[in-house]
């Protein structure tokens, strides 16, 4: 499954028209997709004609009162053509994500969980460069920009690229980028002489194809279909499905079903040899700690912290014992902030005496191995 964000901050450089042509495309040569509108505006749904009252929104957020999974909101469109609408709900997510650990990974966390058959997921992304749109350059692979054929929308590359290489430097995930010229006029010189400096400035990470102007794509976002609905013989149409083709051969040629097997059984040894060296290697750098509270009419007590990434689940679990509640943690050596949620509530440690106020106003307990 390949995952694809669209983007650039840049208003009127065909985004959205991509996005949702782009995935009618590739439905139509047989690929199933997943169009996701990541952004506030809602262009891409309402270019569809999509209305309703739970979006991508109610999957991301923690604090809606609708709480959703992802394929609990999918529409589909058409035969292969499925879509996550957004709402203009969504441009609250910002704030509420702001205090948040892990926010950048929030969507990320959602797909890596996702049960589906998908070929490739789209993200259409809202035009600035928050965190809805660090959430999708987490989750995709690759990030098509449309550029226009203007020097403004060429500054919007740089200004993308320069998050692209944020995201690759403090979340360690690489993606590629690839720059598609959209709303080429070919009766303006000043197209070609953009077009010359576009090949210049990125010439290794272009499309071969342009999408040129072409009226009947603004008319079927207006009737609220894609450009293949409306009028496939058109040459927007003409123009999607040749891009289509062109990311089509960029796939990755599926291997026999004995020779996936074979590979995957040595690479499944390997990785197992690699990772008990590794493990037995790192157990010797770690400091065993013992944690414990008394909690004796406690039912379920969690430990969390800076180092199991705040997560409660069996892992993050405390043992019980006469009242007492105790967890061993191996840790290497630093600071760890951490709290106890005792049936559900959460607190300080009252044995530890070093502390740190939190962005929500309540002391974390501070842990130095």
């Amino acid at each position: 499954m390949r995952i694809i964000a669209i983007s650039n901050q840049k208003g009127g450089c065909g985004k959205t028209t991509s996005s949702i042509n782009l995935a009618a495309a590739l439905a139509a040569n047989d690929r199933k997709v997943l169009l996701i509108d990541l952004d506030p505006q809602a262009h891409a749904s309402s270019g569809l004609d999509i209305k309703t009252d739970l979006s991508i929104y109610n999957v991301l957020s923690k604090l809606t009162n609708r709480k959703c999974k992802l394929e609990e909101i999918i529409k589909n469109l058409s035969p292969n053509f499925d879509i996550a609408p957004s709402s203009i709900v969504l441009s609250t997510l910002e704030q509420e994500l702001s205090g948040e650990i892990g926010r950048e990974s929030r969507l990320d966390d959602i797909l890596k969980n996702f049960k589906n058959d998908y070929d490739y997921i789209l993200i259409d992304c809202p035009p600035n460069l928050g965190i809805l749109t660090i959430n999708a350059i987490r989750a995709a692979q690759e990030i098509l920009i449309p550029v226009e054929a203007s020097r403004f929308s060429l500054e919007g590359v740089s200004q993308l690229t320069s998050i692209i290489n944020l995201v690759a430097e403090r979340l360690n995930h690489t993606v590629d980028f690839k720059i598609l010229v959209t709303n080429f006029d070919s009766r303006l010189q000043h197209s070609f002489a953009m077009l010359d400096k576009i090949k210049n400035d990125y010439r290794n990470k272009m499309f071969s194809n342009i999408i040129h102007v072409n009226v009947k794509l603004k008319e079927a976002q207006n009737a609220g279909l894609n450009i293949f609905a409306y009028d496939k013989y058109c040459r927007g149409a003409k123009d999607y499905f040749s891009l289509s083709r062109e990311i089509i051969t960029q796939e990755t040629k599926p291997l026999d079903e004995k020779t996936r097997a074979t590979e995957s059984k040595t690479v499944q040894k390997s990785l197992e040899n690699r990772m008990n060296e590794i493990l037995k290697a790192e157990l010797q750098k770690l400091t065993e700690v013992v944690l414990k509270i008394d909690a004796p009419d406690a039912k379920e007590v969690f430990i969390a912290g800076e180092f199991n990434n705040w997560k409660l689940d069996e892992n993050s679990k405390m043992e019980k014992t006469n009242g007492c509640w105790t967890k061993r943690l191996n840790l290497d050596s630093g600071k760890y902030r951490y709290r106890f949620v005792i049936d559900g509530n959460w607190s300080e440690d009252p044995a530890n005496p070093s502390t740190l106020l939190n962005s929500y106003g309540t002391l974390d307990s501070l842990l130095e191995v």
